[in-house]
């Protein structure tokens, strides 16, 4: 095989493990606006808090231990304990229960029927108040995290493709992980949305409000549910990007990634959002490997949002997405 088509190679598989981190934020985005038409600004946000927050319960760190500092004169930072990494997911996957409680009950539930705009603008200040309040709680400093993921060089695909081609491919022992855990998520949610009654309730809820409350279901419920699964779905990419990139404020910034994604594949398809991811991830990697030398590099900074800019165009529902028809 031609030494470039062994290179691509790499690069497109490179590329899918990238995607489908991708895809893994764009997910909370999908369930929430399929749900309640709102589209989830702080869902990047909520990635990183759900991160800030399951190692905060891991290091055995003190909450606001800055502010109550400041406040006493201590000098107060750990409690002096360890959480193990299986507990701390399970305590911040409670937290952020609590934490789509609280928003839906607090703020979007005052909001129904609102303007789309009106409802974006409030998950704008949902999400520079999250980004505050984690700050306040566990600090600004970059943090480790390790909850016993696999990382670093996959020896047995190196060993194979060394014998193969005569060149070892590098791929990430939590790439193949995160693929793993995106795939059985897509795979769950999916069930859930079609075979479940909540999952029937939540698709009745998107296409009629109204119609949904006559026949008795609660919207409060429902929307408190597929915030909490965003919550999971943002604990889940957390993990992935927190061990990956560790866990800094700019982990925030994964939320404007998503958007390509979600524009090709649609806003209110769960398997879009993974075709989405996929073709954003092996795209971006293959344009720079094979454009990037030309143009001097840096091309996966805006190869989405001029592949996204294409499809509002020509197709702005998306690849799954539905069509969008308003009657008046």
């Amino acid at each position: 095989m031609p030494e470039q088509l062994v290179f691509a190679t790499e690069v497109f598989l490179n590329g899918l493990m990238a995607g489908v981190l991708y895809a893994l934020v764009a997910l909370g985005f999908v369930l929430i606006f399929k749900a309640s038409g709102i589209f989830n600004y702080a869902q990047g946000v909520m990635a990183l808090f759900a991160a800030l927050t399951l190692v905060g319960i891991m290091e055995g760190q003190v909450p606001f231990a800055h502010l109550i500092n400041a406040i006493f004169g201590t000098e107060i930072h750990h409690f002096g304990w360890h959480v193990p990494g299986l507990v701390a997911i399970i305590l911040t996957m409670v937290i952020m229960v609590a934490l789509a409680w609280i928003v839906n009950t607090l703020i979007f539930r005052h909001l129904v029927n609102q303007e789309p705009i009106i409802l974006f603008m409030a998950t704008i200040g949902l999400a520079y108040f999250l980004e505050g309040f984690g700050d306040i709680m566990w600090g600004s400093d970059i943090k480790k995290l390790d909850v016993g993921l696999p990382q670093g060089i996959n020896l047995w695909i190196d060993e194979t493709t060394f014998n193969i081609f005569d060149y070892g491919f590098f791929i990430d022992n939590l790439d193949i992980v995160a693929t793993v855990v995106a795939a059985l998520l897509v795979v769950a949610l999916v069930i859930f949305a079609q075979y479940t009654k909540q999952g029937r309730a939540m698709r009745a809820v998107a296409d009629d409000h109204q119609a949904a409350l006559s026949v008795g279901i609660s919207l409060n419920f429902i929307w408190v549910m597929v915030w909490s699964v965003a919550g999971f779905v943002a604990l889940v990419a957390g993990i992935m990007w927190g061990t990956k990139s560790g866990v800094q404020f700019s982990l925030s910034l994964i939320a404007l990634k998503a958007l390509p994604v979600l524009m090709l594949g649609g806003f209110t398809s769960i398997p879009g959002a993974i075709v989405g991811g996929l073709v954003i991830g092996v795209g971006e990697k293959l344009f720079e490997f094979a454009i990037g030398p030309l143009v001097g590099g840096a091309t996966e900074n805006w190869f989405a949002y001029v592949l996204a800019l294409i499809f509002l165009v020509f197709r702005p529902q998306g690849l799954f997405g539905e069509k969008i028809i308003e009657r008046v």
